[in-house]
């Protein structure tokens, strides 16, 4: 009895219902594309004019300034890398090219890596919702309804959001290997067929080494061979 994979049990083809892992991971990588490049389109704006989108420590209640023009350098850096990064993902599921998905892949895990601490750290240290809400601005909308609730309260809602948000980003991440699998099975099955394609005349042998050999006591001539 052959045993199957775990990794052959989350298998699929199909994601959100209704549309092909490939196609998925191209809506993907797109949509990824257009919210990075949309960041980008800000944070350079607010390089060319920062007088105007610049936010001091008075605005916010701290002692240091939230975005200076090394941070947002940074920030543009890091958006014009996840640009590169979806563009691969997106023309390697277009393509059916397997090596481009990797990087958008990575990026993938280490995001919900990186979401999960965030989670894990609300349950360790429930004071820091208290201490985030303190930081934020007097005109933040409903700020002394959500502070005034209690610590569990905070932390339980906190977690049943983040717990939603990690659900999605797993559903993707699955949505983007599933994708990869697929793309590797393509090109494993198109190596398969041009190899017995063009090897099929190298396998059989020649005709006249199959006329050469004795015919087995026993079997039966065919109906051509008599009339020959």
């Amino acid at each position: 009895m052959m045993t199957t994979s775990p990794w052959d049990l989350w298998y699929s083809t199909s994601c959100c219902l209704c549309c092909h892992v490939r196609t998925g991971t191209i809506i993907l990588g797109v949509w990824y594309m257009l919210i990075n490049a949309v960041v980008l389109l800000i944070l350079l704006t607010a390089l060319s004019d920062p007088e105007q989108y610049h936010l001091t420590s008075a605005e916010l209640a701290n002692d240091l300034d939230v975005m200076d023009d090394a941070n947002m350098c940074i920030a543009s850096a890091i958006s014009l890398l996840m640009i590169l990064i979806c563009g691969m993902a997106t023309y390697g599921a277009y393509k059916l090219r397997a090596a481009w998905i990797i990087p958008f892949f990575c990026y993938q895990i280490f995001d919900f890596a990186l979401n999960t601490l965030v989670a894990v750290s609300i349950v360790v240290y429930p004071n820091t919702i208290q201490d985030y809400l303190q930081q934020l601005p007097d005109n933040f909308p409903y700020k002394e309804e959500i502070a005034a609730l209690s610590n569990v309260c905070l932390v339980l809602i906190v977690l049943i959001f983040t717990s939603c948000i990690l659900g999605f980003k797993a559903y993707l991440i699955a949505c983007v290997w599933n994708c990869y699998r697929y793309v590797c099975s393509r090109g494993t099955a198109e190596i398969l067929l041009y190899v017995t394609t063009n090897d099929t005349t190298v396998l059989l042998p020649p005709y006249d080494d199959c006329a050469g050999v004795p015919r087995k006591q026993g079997v039966p001539l065919s109906s051509s061979t008599m009339t020959a």
